[in-house]
């Protein structure tokens, strides 16, 4: 954001204060349209990057052709229909075709599109597809777990309520047993942690 934006949405942080009744002139509400603008500049900072610079900035000939899981990514992103957080883990496993993507480079494609306004199920397309047509490999599966602050906070209010999503590509959607051991690994408890 240049200074103009930034007077710009920290003016429309005032006005959304004094609309639910605030005083943005109170002591502890100076600061809070500077603070929220830098918030959100953070939080939808996934604009601002391109997973598939990521994921090629860190591929590598290999022979591996088995299965790649990590699993338990936590993840924060951004109802698009409420602009409130959803809050959830992230499986993602692929099958190396001749080449393999460095391990970090998975969660910062998962961060980079939960940085996004998002809704779940189109969270969950975005990381398999980045990964199928930029890695290329036998498949990729993608599972998300997370918590919609828009039905906890509000509406009907249901607590603790967890959503899942599942994108499947290739040998996940057309194995069974590829997507079994798959699925058994990503329920399967922690074991001892490295």
């Amino acid at each position: 954001m240049n200074p103009k934006e930034h007077n710009a949405f920290e003016e429309a942080v005032k006005t959304m204060m004094k609309s639910i009744g605030e005083d943005p002139r109170r002591e502890g509400l100076l600061k809070t349209p500077q603070r929220v603008r830098k918030a959100y500049e953070f939080m939808f900072g996934g604009y601002k990057e391109e997973p598939q610079k990521v994921l090629e900035s860190a591929l590598f000939s290999s022979s591996n052709d088995e299965m790649v899981l990590i699993k338990d990514m936590e993840f924060y992103s951004t109802c698009e229909h409420h602009l409130l957080p959803i809050i959830g883990r992230a499986h993602v496993a692929y099958i190396p075709d001749g080449k393999v993507v460095g391990l970090s480079k998975i969660p910062r494609v998962v961060d980079i599109f939960s940085r996004r306004m998002q809704i779940q199920e189109q969270l969950t397309e975005q990381i398999a597809e980045a990964i199928m047509q930029t890695i290329r490999p036998k498949g990729v599966a993608v599972v998300i777990q997370a918590r919609h602050m828009c039905m906890e906070m509000r509406g009907v209010e249901k607590i603790n309520s967890t959503t899942t999503s599942s994108a499947l590509r290739g040998l996940f959607k057309k194995d069974v047993r590829t997507r079994s051991e798959f699925f058994n690994l990503i329920n399967a408890p922690a074991g001892t942690r490295y």
